[in-house]
C-alpha cells in the first residue's frame, strides 16, 4: 500500500521532469516562428473502494470539475466518500475537492451567461427597434389624424356658416310668407270692399234711374194735364 510520502515523491519526480524539460527548452535555440503551447489543466482523480491508495480503483479517472455528492469523511486518512451522478460510490482524497466549480467551469458558465446576456441585449435591441417603428407609425398616424381634425374643423366652420345663412334664409322666407299672407288678407278685404262699393253704386244708379223715370212720368203727366190754347186766342 502506497502512503502519502510515496504520492508526494511521485509528484515531486513529475515536477522535476517537467522542470528539466522546461530548462532544456529554455536552453535550446529559438526560432522566430516557434509554436507556443501551454500545459493542460485537465486533472483526473481515481475513485477507490476505500480511504487509501491500497484499495481497489472503481473509476480510473474522474475529470476535474465533476460534481460529487459527499456521503462521509475520513479526516485522518484525508479521504471523502462520494457518489457520482451515475450512482457510483467510492473514496477519493479530500485535497482534490473544492467547494465551488473549477475556474474552467466557472469560465464556461460565465461565457454562457455572457452569451445569454448578449442574446438578451440583441432581443432588447430588436424590441427597441420595434418600439421605435411603432413610435414612428404612431407619430405618422397622429400627424394624419391632426390633419384630418383640422380639415374637419374647417368643414364644421363652413357648415356653421352655411347653417347660419340657411337659418337666416329660412327666417326671411318665414317673414315673406307672413307678409304675403297679410297682403292676401288685405287684398281680400279690398276686393270685398270693392264688391260692396260696386253693389252700392249699382243700387245708387238704379235709384237714380228709377227717380229719373219717375220724374219723366210726372213731367209727362203734367204736360198732358196742362190746358191747350186755341189757335184763335
Amino acid at each position: 500500500m502506497k502512503t502519502k510520502p510515496d504520492i508526494a515523491g511521485r509528484n515531486l519526480r513529475r515536477f522535476g521532469v517537467l522542470l528539466i524539460a522546461l530548462l532544456a527548452g529554455a536552453g535550446a535555440p529559438t526560432h522566430a516562428a516557434a509554436e507556443t503551447l501551454y500545459i493542460s489543466d485537465v486533472l483526473t482523480v481515481p475513485l477507490r473502494s476505500g480511504p487509501s491508495t491500497g484499495h481497489r480503483i472503481l473509476h480510473r479517472g474522474l475529470p476535474s470539475g465533476t460534481a460529487l455528492e459527499v456521503l462521509g469523511r475520513d479526516d485522518d486518512a484525508g479521504y471523502a466518500q462520494v457518489r457520482t451522478n451515475g450512482g457510483t460510490e467510492g473514496w477519493l482524497p479530500l485535497q482534490y475537492l473544492v467547494a465551488q466549480p473549477i475556474a474552467r467551469d466557472r469560465l464556461q458558465e460565465a461565457n454562457r451567461q455572457i452569451q445569454r446576456l448578449e442574446q438578451t441585449v440583441a432581443e432588447l435591441r430588436g424590441r427597441l427597434g420595434d418600439v421605435q417603428e411603432d413610435k414612428t407609425e404612431a407619430e405618422t398616424s397622429n400627424s394624419e389624424l391632426q390633419t384630418r381634425a383640422n380639415a374637419l374643423q374647417l368643414e364644421l366652420t363652413e357648415l356653421k356658416r352655411v347653417s347660419a345663412s340657411a337659418m337666416e334664409t329660412a327666417a326671411a322666407n318665414k317673414r315673406l310668407t307672413e307678409l304675403n299672407a297679410r297682403l292676401r288678407e288685405e287684398l281680400d278685404d279690398m276686393v270685398s270692399e270693392l264688391d260692396v262699393l260696386r253693389e252700392n253704386v249699382q243700387q245708387r244708379w238704379l235709384i237714380i234711374g228709377g227717380g229719373l223715370v219717375l220724374l219723366g212720368l210726372i213731367l209727362g203727366a203734367v204736360i198732358k194735364a196742362r190746358p191747350r190754347r186755341s189757335a184763335w186766342s
